[in-house]
């Protein structure tokens, strides 16, 4: 088949390979022909390997990045570098393409450059969920089981639910707050049976905030930011804040 847009003269043939479904593109200018998803998805598919670099003496980022170049060869480790670019927050990030890649890049840059910088790599953080309006008797070390012996249709694992805390509101609600796999999130988000009741699980979800400059998602120690007030924006602590509600 083959389709031609109205006003232009490029072609895209469509070709439906033996055995499958998904058809196959043929680019503009002739490019090789790629499945559909292949050509929408483009490198948007590929999963990348994360590591930050920070300095210990508040380098900058481009003394950052000259003290790598100068200690870690990518070429002599066999280290292919997919993105080495400054971040807001003072920090340096590199992307590889496999897990392999970024845990020898990672213990070379810790061994080299030991004095000036420290690599960490990016782990995925476990969901965490809320679980609203529960019994008092449901706490942070009966929850898992309470949960397993009474939703068997919903086939949890044991070590997959670890409960982290549990608060009151000011209408003396109790809830629990638990981090758990990915799947088992999918699971859980829904109403679940505790003891007699039915309870509502929610992801928990609670920005970071800054308490230097009063900005979100980041923390006091990577702040490179000036000292704003949050209550009234002003160049001061908010201990030092005399603005009168």
């Amino acid at each position: 088949m083959t389709a031609k847009k109205h006003g232009s003269p490029s072609l895209i043939h469509c070709q439906e390979p033996v055995g499958t479904t998904e058809s196959r593109v043929t680019l503009p200018g002739g490019r090789g022909a790629k499945l559909y998803s292949e050509a929408v998805g483009g490198e948007k598919n590929l999963k990348r390997f994360k590591l930050t670099v920070k300095s210990r003496d508040n380098h900058s980022p481009e003394t950052i990045k000259e003290l790598l170049k100068a200690k870690i060869n990518p070429t002599e480790i066999k280290v292919g570098i997919h993105i080495f670019k400054s971040l807001r927050n003072g920090k340096v990030i590199i992307e590889t393409n496999s897990k392999e890649e970024i845990e020898f890049l990672e213990k070379d840059t810790n061994a080299k450059c030991r004095g000036d910088l420290e690599a960490n790599i990016h782990t995925l953080t476990k969901p965490r969920l809320i679980v609203l309006n529960i019994r008092e008797d449901i706490s942070t070390t009966n929850l898992e089981d309470t949960l397993l012996a009474q939703t068997p249709y919903l086939h949890l694992r044991k070590g997959n639910i670890v409960a982290k805390f549990s608060y009151k509101t000011k209408k003396q609600i109790q809830n629990l707050v638990m981090k758990v796999g990915a799947q088992t999130r999918k699971l859980l988000i829904q109403k679940i049976k505790l003891v007699w009741q039915i309870c509502k699980i929610e992801d928990y979800v609670v920005a970071t905030r800054c308490f230097k400059c009063s900005r979100f998602n980041h923390r006091f120690r990577d702040c490179r930011g000036e000292v704003t007030c949050p209550l009234c924006a002003g160049t001061h602590t908010l201990k030092e804040c005399t603005y009168d509600l």
